[in-house]
């Protein structure tokens, strides 16, 4: 499994480098989150497969939140107040009534949940240094999910949160906030690695970016839980096998989601 995450790491990471570094004038980002979005809903609503999820309409509606930004925020509420709607209206004139409430809901759940979310990171590429504000999120993300594993792997003892994720401790838990803090530096002090300032973000200081990265290590953590809390609650190990080693395209969304979305406040409120 190792060599199949390192593999896929390998093959996906410069697309997505790639994708959000040139955005324009083709939003090659937004395409990227568009269709992995679109995947990542489809595990969703097969997880929930039972509660009869609107699948159609909710993938359309997904795409729409995600690309949304590009329109304004008036869209996205827009899009949001139109699947309520109209999402109640299928409902109603469909022939079978048994478990309208909760195909709703799981319908719903899947359009905010990933749609929503993920429309967060296409807003934030759009803002003034977007670029490295989303690779912000992406690589304290991922730094902090790889030592959390490997670390968690090797000497993790201490059980994080078994209800809901049996394999997840909290030396892995501390392991991870530990590589988000040191990954942050690449933003604010890229001299530290020897590097330039490609990634450097004009305006945020050392312990800026740190404090920012603990609470996306954190929410990041959280997402992961959630994720793991949804498909524990329905009895499967992995949303799907689209990404070798890591399970599905939803499994490799679940802490980016809390991420992006903390950035985008961050980048939204504090720096303008």
């Amino acid at each position: 499994m190792l060599r199949e995450r390192i593999t896929s790491a390998v093959v996906l990471l410069p697309l997505l480098i790639a994708a959000v570094w040139f955005n324009e004038p083709i939003p090659w980002f937004t395409i990227f989150v568009g269709l992995w979005g679109i995947l990542a809903t489809y595990e969703f609503y097969r997880i929930g497969e039972r509660y009869n999820p609107l699948k159609t309409a909710g993938l359309i509606f997904t795409l729409l939140i995600i690309i949304s930004p590009h329109y304004g925020s008036q869209i996205t509420l827009a899009l949001l107040i139109a699947a309520t709607a109209l999402l109640l209206a299928i409902l109603v004139l469909r022939s079978k009534k048994e478990g309208a409430a909760l195909s709703w809901t799981w319908t719903m759940g899947g359009i905010v949940y990933i749609g929503l979310l993920l429309s967060c990171f296409v807003g934030l590429r759009q803002m003034h240094q977007g670029r490295n504000m989303v690779f912000l999120a992406l690589f304290v993300t991922f730094a902090s999910d790889t030592a959390a594993y490997f670390i968690g792997r090797s000497w993790g003892k201490h059980k994080l949160l078994p209800p809901v994720s049996p394999k997840k401790t909290w030396e892995g838990a501390i392991a991870g906030v530990s590589g988000a803090l040191i990954m942050s530096l690449l933003f604010s002090a890229p001299e530290v690695f020897g590097m330039s300032n490609t990634f450097y973000i004009n305006g945020i200081n050392v312990s800026e970016a740190m404090i920012l990265s603990l609470v996306v290590s954190v929410f990041g953590q959280i997402g992961d839980l959630a994720e793991s809390l949804f498909k524990r609650n329905f009895g499967v190990k992995d949303s799907g096998r689209g990404v070798p080693g890591h399970g599905g395209f939803l499994d490799r969304l679940d802490s980016v989601l809390f991420a992006g979305l903390v950035v985008y406040f961050y980048a939204l409120w504090f720096s303008g």
